[in-house]
């Protein structure tokens, strides 16, 4: 008698992990209202810019976002482990302290120490808890936070300014074996004040600043969200109000809408734009022209007057142009100009 053939178990159509990702990619946290502390060491004004004005918004699977909630799961780690060894700390967790410079320049501290760090023990300390890979950890073991992290050394420096504690304790972890490196960081007032107003002059200005580099090659570009549009497409995909013409941040961190006489606009209305969003013209490819409406504006696209507005028979809104692909192929045929 022939024996029988085994056969494997065929695989599920959708694994449990693949399940748990895309059900939490569904629930993205969506852009900051505010220019992050954490960010404010990035190298490239232009990036800023425009994430700040979430014209770029970069997206993260389910495993990307679980990964960084891990980060986050850390933080209540680091202050049992703190705790333990006598630190007093407070301003965890949910009661997180905040820094707010204004102009929409804030950031949130993993906590603060009030004394009981061994090097030091009456000081107090910002404290400052990061995740890393082996590689990275490696390389901060070898060099020190300022050297392989500068951007955490910029938030840090920024926290310290804005609570003014003169220390930071920078404690990290690696992802890979559970090792901890500890750093304890001075204030370096100079710094900290540039760091400021760098962010303030980004978050109010109304045009968009040069890029870091014009090399779609370079290190620092090759894998930046905004790779696309600073090198190929120079169009938003984004339409909310922040991508907006008729809209304009405020020092005293608020955004105000020019179409509904200058009011304020809440966040979540934001994040939705209106009907009559207005492309801002550092957003997009086209030659922006003069327009005879205070809220709307005439793009010329292969050499068509396109009005860019509240939709009628004569204009195009913000999200049929940023979705529309005859542009690319340079052909309106069809299609209502601004002289029409």
């Amino acid at each position: 008698m022939a024996e029988k053939q085994m056969t494997a178990i065929p695989q599920p159509l959708h694994s449990i992990a693949a399940l748990i990702d895309s059900t939490i990619a569904k629930n993205p946290e969506g852009p900051r209202p505010h220019l992050g502390a954490s960010l404010l060491g990035h190298p490239c004004d232009r990036w800023l810019w425009l994430s700040f004005r979430w014209a770029v918004w970069e997206r993260f699977d389910g495993r990307m976002l679980r990964l960084f909630r891990r980060g986050q799961e850390e933080e209540e780690k680091v202050v049992s482990w703190l705790t333990q060894i006598g630190c007093e700390i407070h301003s965890t967790g949910g009661k997180q302290a905040r820094v707010d410079f204004g102009a929409h320049v804030s950031g949130s501290i993993d906590g603060i120490i009030e004394n009981g760090v061994p090097e030091a023990p009456t000081k107090r300390h910002i404290l400052e808890c990061k995740t890393h890979s082996a590689k990275s950890f490696k390389e901060l073991q070898d060099k020190g936070v300022r050297e392989s992290k500068p951007q955490h050394w910029c938030q840090m420096q920024v926290y310290m300014h804005g609570t003014q504690i003169d220390r930071a304790l920078y404690f990290a972890v690696c992802k890979d074996d559970d090792q901890i490196y500890t750093e304890r960081v001075r204030y370096d007032a100079e710094a900290a004040k540039a760091l400021v107003e760098r962010g303030r002059r980004l978050t109010l200005c109304e045009r968009m600043p040069e890029p870091l580099s014009t090399d779609p090659t370079w290190y620092q570009c090759r894998f930046c969200a905004a790779h696309d549009f600073c090198h190929s497409s120079k169009l938003t995909k984004e339409v909310n109000c922040r991508t907006c013409a008729l809209s304009t941040p405020t020092e005293d961190s608020k955004w105000l809408c020019a179409r509904y006489g200058n009011e304020e606009i809440p966040v979540s209305a934001q994040r939705e734009g209106c009907d009559g969003h207005v492309l801002h013209p550092d957003l997009v490819p086209w030659k922006w022209l003069p327009s005879d409406d205070a809220f709307s504006a005439v793009y010329e696209i292969d050499g068509e007057q396109i009005r860019n507005g509240v939709e009628d028979e004569n204009t195009h809104s913000s999200r049929e142009l940023v979705s529309l692909e005859a542009w690319k192929d340079g052909d309106f045929t069809g299609l209502p100009t601004a002289g029409d």
